[in-house]
């Protein structure tokens, strides 16, 4: 009986990281909406992600339930909350932020360790960036889409993508993802964890594997996946697209923040009194 309840219980914290994954990660992407970017020149200065949320969660919780919150509230909060939603193609975007901060959780073992934290902190969305880069150059290449040339860069959808993923991670993937990252994982570590009900993670904390070959290739069928979905669906197979008269309004965006908040409130609260009831 003892076992069947400590499974149930680290089911529920699991089903707790996955809740505030998903309602944080998906407040953070409505209100990267509201920014503006900046051009410089053939620059643009975009917050593309504020991913240093899930990739904190997967680094301190369960890696998994993390990156599977985070996909789906960016899929629920700045897709479908927002009037749109585009179908088969959606799933390229699941499958590549999944597996960034999957991999980028992993990596962790000790979250007191600045080194590992900073490395997996700059891979998560390097391995994500570069996936959508990938996945872009395939559907030019295989002529399912059309080639938007960049002015001031060669005519080259290898060059465009390169300089696009080095923009990106070089901007939003220090200042969004690995300093708020290296600044939050140590200092919550040990601190967050009993509001949950969980303990610390550590090297010998078996309930989080280690980064293997076997957790790569899974990463690179659902990187083949996530290619063949999106080819597919800018083919014109998307299956169920649509998109509302207010898709992308103000008012969406300010209604979707107000229900991620709601939800972020309620898992937060959920969590506590879960922790509180168990410790009782």
């Amino acid at each position: 009986m003892s076992s069947i309840a400590e499974r149930g219980a680290t089911q529920s914290q699991k089903l707790m990281v996955f809740v505030l994954s998903m309602s944080l990660y998906g407040l953070a992407t409505l209100i990267s909406e509201l920014i503006p970017s900046i051009q410089i020149g053939i620059v643009e200065l975009s917050v593309e992600f504020f991913l240093f949320i899930p990739l904190t969660l997967a680094m301190l919780f369960d890696p998994l339930s993390a990156a599977l919150g985070a996909a789906t509230g960016e899929l629920v909060f700045s897709e479908i909350m927002l009037g749109q939603f585009g179908g088969l193609g959606e799933l390229e975007k699941f499958l590549t932020v999944t597996i960034g901060v999957y991999i980028a959780g992993l990596m962790v073992r000790n979250p007191k360790s600045v080194k590992q934290v900073a490395i997996a902190a700059i891979t998560g969305p390097a391995i994500q960036l570069a996936m959508s880069a990938v996945v872009d150059i395939v559907k030019v290449q295989v002529a399912v889409d059309d080639f938007e040339a960049v002015a001031g860069l060669p005519e080259s959808v290898f060059a465009t993508e390169g300089f696009a993923f080095l923009n990106d991670l070089c901007f939003s993937g220090i200042l969004f993802c690995l300093l708020p990252t290296l600044f939050l994982v140590p200092r919550l570590y040990g601190k967050i964890e009993p509001l949950l009900g969980c303990k610390p993670r550590t090297a010998d904390n078996d309930a989080v594997p280690a980064l293997s070959g076997h957790v790569i290739g899974w990463s690179v069928v659902g990187f083949i996946v996530a290619i063949v979905v999106a080819c597919v669906s800018k083919a014109g197979m998307s299956i169920i697209e649509w998109e509302a008269e207010w898709a992308e309004s103000q008012t969406a965006i300010f209604v979707g923040i107000a229900v991620a908040a709601v939800i972020a409130l309620v898992a937060g609260f959920w969590a506590r009194r879960s922790a509180q009831l168990k410790n009782a």
